[in-house]
């Protein structure tokens, strides 16, 4: 028998569980900066020592982050089902707590990328990417993350992804951040979808959503217990 499909679309709010903070506050600060200071392809051109010590700081906060039981009871569905996990997280929690197949959209932190071609991509040893440390092309290596402006490479990926889920479930996103808030858009007519949030009752969805307003955590322990009915 054919195991049935889930795709978990996750956001900064499962993550901020874990501790890191989503990525812009209610004064529309990241971490003290404005967004279009550390996360445009401007702000690398115009202070690229800025940016870099900004994801240096990031990168620090999420090695030192731990998976919660969000991410773990995801992983532990995939001794039931067929799970594939699509983010907007550029931490790498998910990997930790085991799951097994992860799409990330925006990048991840822990790795590099060359600032002449994306396809350039390398392992980042510890927290820490320095100036002056150079791709096999001899340019700069930045961070391995998809800032505002950017084309986002793995997008056309998460929609065949999604488009064969039997249940799709969102999880700590408030669906605001295109183009990958149009997956929730792309499923089949067949396919379920959940939508795990505090504020999931105030979103515009389509008719027939399963919405759970809870946190992650407690949301997820929800989804596992309605998928065994």
């Amino acid at each position: 028998m054919e195991r049935l499909k889930i795709v978990v679309f996750t956001g900064a709010g499962i993550s901020a569980e874990s501790g890191l903070k989503t990525f812009r506050g209610t004064d529309g600060l990241w971490e003290g900066h404005r967004v279009e200071d550390v996360a445009t392809p401007s702000a690398w051109q115009k202070d690229p020592e800025l940016v870099q010590e900004f994801y240096n700081i990031r990168r620090a906060q999420c090695i030192q982050a731990k998976p919660n039981q969000a991410h773990i009871h995801l992983a532990e569905l995939e001794d039931e089902f067929d799970v594939q996990i699509i983010t907007q997280n550029i931490d790498d929690l998910h990997e930790r707590a085991g799951s097994s197949r992860i799409l990330h959209l925006h990048g991840e932190i822990r790795k590099s990328q060359s600032s002449v071609d994306p396809l350039l991509v390398y392992p980042i040893q510890g927290d820490t990417l320095k100036m002056g440390e150079l791709c096999s092309k001899g340019s700069q290596l930045r961070p391995h993350v998809v800032w505002f402006g950017e084309q986002v490479p793995n997008m056309p990926k998460a929609m065949q992804i999604s488009m064969g889920a039997d249940v799709f479930v969102v999880i700590g996103t408030s669906l605001q951040v295109y183009p990958a808030a149009q997956l929730v858009y792309e499923v089949s007519d067949a396919c379920k979808i959940v939508v795990i949030d505090p504020q999931a009752n105030l979103f515009d969805l389509p008719n027939g959503v399963i919405r759970i307003s809870e946190n992650a955590t407690a949301g997820v322990k929800k989804l596992q217990n309605l998928l065994a009915k």
